[in-house]
């Protein structure tokens, strides 16, 4: 990121975005607002974070993000509902990871420390919003799921590489190929969540973090997290194109057409032998 001095950028938002980015003081903080799907995002709110974390990243204003979710959950990955909305408008699947993508690696590349507030759940690319966070404070009752095995499709995000990168290839494996959930303590256990504290607690640890980044020298930080990301990322960008290929294709099967169906009826799917 380009180190020279530049104006404040805009980084407002509106709830019609799915989103909201509101500034406060030295920190920006970014709630996704879809509470009713459980904070699940589509093709256009993913593309509007995107614009939110590159602008933010420009915004010398800005110090520390905290980033989290309206309600009682984090994310839970892509709106499936919107999918159908989405086809009709002409966004196809090269679109959406693309833009999936862009939204995890801008949390990356961001030279500002990026905070997580963990709710409840945090699945499918919800998993990659979260860790691609730097500081990561769950409450309790958190959960990790990369349930899309369930619906017959692959990780994307980059969340597999990120959980192998702190946790190991097993338990990435485990959570990958089994899509059953990783409590918030376990998580903790396995180095993927920085802590884990009673719901109560939560605001206040995560306020606590952010007061300090808000007052500490941005250079130094900006550095600092390119020296961890560069030590612990680096198979980040090659998986993001692994998942782009094998998920475009996956997007468009009938596996995942049955997958999607039998989730969005309550029932079990079929998959093809």
């Amino acid at each position: 990121m380009s180190n020279t001095d530049s104006a404040a950028v805009d980084v407002s938002s509106t709830p019609a975005d799915g989103f909201t980015a509101v500034p406060d003081g030295k920190v920006l903080r970014v709630t996704i607002t879809n509470p009713k799907r459980k904070n699940a995002v589509g093709y256009d709110t993913m593309v509007a974070l995107g614009d939110t974390f590159v602008n933010a990243a420009a915004d010398k204003s800005v110090r520390a993000i905290v980033l989290t979710g309206a309600g009682g959950d984090f994310c839970t990955g892509a709106d499936l509902t919107a999918t159908v909305r989405e086809a009709q408008r002409g966004i196809t699947p090269d679109m959406t990871m693309d833009a999936a993508n862009r939204l995890v690696q801008a949390i990356v590349d961001a030279p500002i420390p990026v905070i997580a507030r963990v709710k409840g759940a945090a699945a499918g690319v919800g998993v990659a919003l979260a860790l691609a966070a730097d500081l990561v404070y769950a409450s309790d009752d958190a959960y990790l799921l990369l349930a899309f095995i369930n619906i017959g499709l692959m990780p994307d995000g980059g969340a597999a590489a990120m959980i192998a990168a702190a946790a190991g290839r097993p338990l990435a494996a485990e959570m990958a190929l089994l899509g059953e959930r990783l409590s918030a303590p376990a998580a903790k256990q396995a180095g993927l969540f920085t802590a884990v504290v009673p719901e109560a607690e939560l605001d206040q640890k995560v306020e606590a973090a952010a007061a300090k980044l808000a007052t500490g020298p941005r250079r130094a930080l900006e550095l600092t997290k390119q020296a961890l990301n560069q030590a612990t990322l680096t198979s980040l960008a090659p998986a993001l194109a692994a998942e782009k290929s094998g998920q475009t294709e996956l997007l468009t099967s009938p596996d995942f057409l049955e997958g999607a169906t039998a989730m969005l009826t309550k029932r079990k799917p079929v998959f093809e032998d």
